[in-house]
């Protein structure tokens, strides 16, 4: 689901200040220098890889640095980061004039008129919660729509989905003039594709996964968020999706487009760090957390390929 919604996430639009919901959470503050949990060792080729575990979203004002990162990172070859997925302003304006149709709600019609009565009056109920225009967002294709509304509420609890940890690790990588290899693994395109063969079904199945995350789901946000700030891997592993987001997942990989972008994320990760671990040498990797610790995921495909992997 993060990685079809990444572009709406990402496109961030003024807001106006949020009313305070009934079931408000206490916003998440973190003070002083957090390390974020320890690092997956692979080996068992010419070379070795240290793989950084990141989450989504984390605390907005986050102070982070890992010592032992930069202890590895001074007889490193190669540092591997995602590519990072942002837009300049000019090119969303062309998205906006161009692709329309894709995101936006065709024919003058606005957001009630495309979505299911019972979601539409779930989405109303938490938009006044947690912003108090009215037509805010109402012009957006459902799942953009939700994925803005996600994240108004994230902001209102102290998270931000913004945050890009391979940003800090770049510049730890600068510091110590160790080569950056940026993994390019879906651009904007890819995501429009996705977006233009999402069956309405899926697209509905993924909205409830947003609603359901806003109206029940924040708290474990929060708690994910602090157990990495604090290094406590067992405790993100101790909680799992909901029931929504899960059937959200099912859909996208049943999707063609969109399992194909799923698919083509996961192979080109295995691919990239496979690669490195045959050319030797230390390689040091910053991947999401759920793609390494997903059924059948990055770990996973690296054992199945005969590399050993030593947890934190």
């Amino acid at each position: 689901m993060a990685g079809v919604l990444s572009f709406a996430c990402r496109a961030d639009q003024p807001t106006s200040t949020p009313a305070t919901p009934d079931n408000a959470i206490d916003e998440l503050v973190v003070t002083g220098e957090r390390t974020g949990p320890g690092l997956w060792h692979v080996h068992g080729a010419a070379g070795e890889a240290w793989i950084m575990g990141t989450v989504s979203p984390l605390p907005k004002d986050i102070t982070w640095r890992s010592r032992q990162l930069e202890q590895i990172l001074a007889g490193t070859r190669v540092v591997l980061v995602g590519k990072p997925f942002e837009i300049g302003i000019l090119r969303a304006l062309w998205l906006f004039i161009t692709q329309r149709d894709l995101l936006m709600v065709p024919g003058g019609r606005r957001l009630k008129d495309v979505m299911p009565p019972e979601l539409y009056a779930r989405f109303e109920a938490l938009r006044a919660r947690y912003n108090s225009d009215p037509d805010k967002w109402t012009h957006f294709r459902p799942i953009i729509a939700t994925a803005f509304l996600e994240q108004a509420a994230l902001r209102q609890v102290g998270l931000s989905a913004r945050l890009d940890i391979g940003n800090e690790v770049r510049a730890l990588a600068r510091k110590h003039d160790v080569r950056i290899d940026e993994i390019k693994i879906a651009g904007v395109r890819d995501f429009l594709d996705a977006l233009k063969s999402m069956p309405p079904a899926v697209e509905d199945t993924c909205v409830v996964a947003a609603l359901a995350t806003i109206e029940s789901g924040l708290p474990r946000l929060v708690a994910r968020a602090q157990a990495w700030v604090t290094g406590d891997l067992e405790r993100i592993q101790s909680l799992p999706e909901s029931a929504e987001v899960e059937a959200c997942i099912a859909a996208l990989n049943g999707d063609a487009r969109a399992s194909d972008l799923l698919a083509k994320i996961r192979r080109t990760w295995a691919l990239s760090l496979d690669e490195q671990l045959r050319a030797g040498g230390v390689t040091v990797a910053v991947v999401n957390m759920d793609l390494l610790l997903e059924r059948g995921g990055l770990l996973a495909a690296l054992q199945a390929r005969g590399y050993t992997v030593d947890p934190p």
